[in-house]
């Protein structure tokens, strides 16, 4: 049992572009958040299905801000929260342990889909060595079951 927080929230337009910060965002089921690459299918690894819908692994991205603060604890490695690249930033949230799990994020129901391991292209696009201080704990892959709008400060639970 958990009781988490959506600590920011952050999109971008194209596959290389900076992530912005929102205080707020919609999602909608099969095609993830609006306003973000993925859900627009102009992503670095975007997959769109026979349907030219969104794949359900790329709807949405979390990853915890424990983790984010522990790339500064164990190796230095100073990110800002949009520079993870991934949408929803938690607090609280053990997301592995939310794979093949329905959870809610404010009202909003997702479903993890699998980890969302760091990649040599994360490393490139912030000139920082992220793959070892990130493995396994590089967030979450979710897709949309139910959608609504999503808050900065919305709780996380089952």
């Amino acid at each position: 049992m958990f009781n988490g927080k959506i600590v920011s929230i952050h999109t971008a337009e194209a596959k290389t572009a900076p992530m912005k910060a929102r205080r707020k965002v919609e999602a909608a089921p099969g095609y993830g958040l609006k306003g973000d690459r993925y859900g627009e299918l102009r992503g670095t690894f975007t997959k769109p299905r026979d349907d030219g819908r969104n794949a359900p692994d790329r709807e949405v991205t979390l990853i915890e801000s424990e983790a984010i603060q522990a790339a500064k604890a164990e190796q230095g490695i100073v990110l800002k929260p949009g520079e993870t690249r991934r949408n929803l930033v938690t607090r609280g949230v053990p997301l592995n342990h939310l794979v093949g799990k329905r959870f809610k994020v404010g009202r909003v129901v997702l479903e993890g889909m699998r980890l969302c391991e760091p990649c040599g292209h994360l490393a490139t696009l912030t000139g920082k060595n992220l793959v070892p201080v990130l493995m396994h704990r590089g967030g979450l892959r979710a897709r949309v079951i139910k959608g609504g709008t999503i808050h900065v400060g919305d709780a996380v639970r089952p």
